[in-house]
C-alpha cells in the first residue's frame, strides 16, 4: 500500500468515527425532556440569574497576558529541551527573549495593566492615549 492510500484511509477513519459515535449516541441515547435539562448546572445551586454576565474589559486583557506569558513558557520549555543542541547561540537567543519578556511585563506593570485596585482603569487610559 502506498503512502497515498494510507493517507486516505486515516482521513475516512477520522471523518467516520466522531461522525459514528454521535449517531450512535443518538439512536442509543435517552430521549426524555424536562425543563431542568434545558438549565445550566451550578452545583445544586438553583438558578437565580441570567447566565449573560457583562465583565469588565480588565478581565480580557488579563487574559490575554496570561495566554501570552503562557505561550512563552512553551517557547522556554522547547529550548530547555534542545539546551544541548543548540549552543551558545541558543543560550544567548533565549537571553534576549526573556529580556525582551521582562521589559512588556515592567511595561504592563508600569501602564497599570496588571492593577486590580480601585485604580484599575489606569489600563484603559492608557490605551486612549495609544489610539489618539
Amino acid at each position: 500500500m502506498g503512502s497515498l492510500s494510507l493517507l486516505l484511509i486515516y482521513a475516512i477513519l477520522v471523518v467516520t468515527i466522531p461522525i459514528g459515535t454521535i449517531l450512535l449516541s443518538w439512536f442509543l441515547g435517552q430521549k426524555h425532556q424536562n425543563p431542568s435539562k434545558d438549565e445550566p448546572y451550578e452545583s445544586g445551586i438553583p438558578v437565580t440569574d441570567s447566565a449573560r454576565l457583562r465583565f469588565p474589559s480588565n478581565f480580557y486583557l488579563v487574559a490575554m497576558f496570561f495566554v501570552i506569558f503562557d505561550l512563552e513558557v512553551v517557547f522556554i520549555f522547547s529550548w530547555a529541551i534542545a539546551f544541548q543542541d543548540v549552543g551558545w547561540a541558543g543560550y544567548f537567543t533565549v537571553l534576549v527573549f526573556v529580556l525582551i519578556l521582562a521589559v512588556v511585563l515592567v511595561y504592563e506593570w508600569r501602564i497599570g495593566a496588571l492593577d486590580f485596585g480601585p485604580q484599575g482603569k489606569k489600563i484603559l487610559q492608557a490605551y486612549k492615549k495609544m489610539n489618539k
